[in-house]
């Protein structure tokens, strides 16, 4: 066999060609795998601007008061993500959300739902080592807006090492609301990264994918 002038013979040439082809492909099924950052929302008008001295994990319970929050108690959980799948350890999670009966505790809130003494409505968390984070709150509800008819969401800003996330999170078992509520439909093929998923009754799961974490 022939050998090239560098001391390669062209079985050894053809072989690293072959390989760094392989590479080649793997790499761009690697980036074609890469996680989808979670779609941007909006802030709306109701970012608390008067929150309670308490900004734990669990919204439905106020230190001080005897009675748990009205509505439906579930949990959220999951992690932040960069787009390689690397978990962003102490992120920063703010969260705010209408009650069970779809009003905020906000002064420009001017719904005639009645407000729950016994709902926190805010918390402030940071992710663990592993990007993972948890709540435990009551489901919102439904409500009328000036765009319309707002299907059940939880607002979440959240701050990485290099990006922050103003997003809105939806619930998977809400697909007839989802489906006409505006800011929702906006999200186009991006609506199912804003999407928690139902996994047991009650409990919900919901990753953060962040483009730079």
């Amino acid at each position: 066999m022939t050998d090239r002038p560098d001391g390669m013979t062209r079985r050894t040439f053809a072989g690293s060609a072959l390989a760094a082809s392989i590479a080649l492909t793997a790499g761009a099924k690697a980036a074609e795998a890469a996680l989808r950052p979670t779609a941007f929302g909006d802030l709306g008008p109701f970012y608390p601007v008067e929150r309670l001295a308490e900004d734990d994990a669990d919204l439905t319970w106020v230190k001080g008061r005897r009675s748990r929050a009205l509505g439906e108690v579930i949990e959220v959980s999951g992690r932040v993500l960069d787009r390689h799948g690397n978990p962003v350890r102490g992120a920063t999670l703010e969260i705010w959300q209408a009650n069970s009966v779809g009003r905020y505790a906000h002064p420009n809130d001017i719904a005639t739902a009645p407000l729950d003494p016994n709902f926190q409505g805010y918390a402030q968390i940071r992710t663990g080592a592993s990007g993972e984070w948890r709540i435990v709150t009551v489901k919102p509800a439904a409500y009328d807006s000036p765009i319309g008819r707002r299907t059940p969401h939880i607002h979440f800003d959240v701050h990485g090492k290099s990006q922050r996330l103003v997003t809105q999170m939806y619930f998977s078992d809400d697909a007839a609301t989802n489906a006409s509520d505006m800011l929702y439909k906006g999200l186009g093929d991006w609506a199912d990264t804003a999407l928690a998923k139902l996994d047991t009754p009650a409990k919900y799961r919901w990753d953060v994918v962040l483009m730079d974490g």
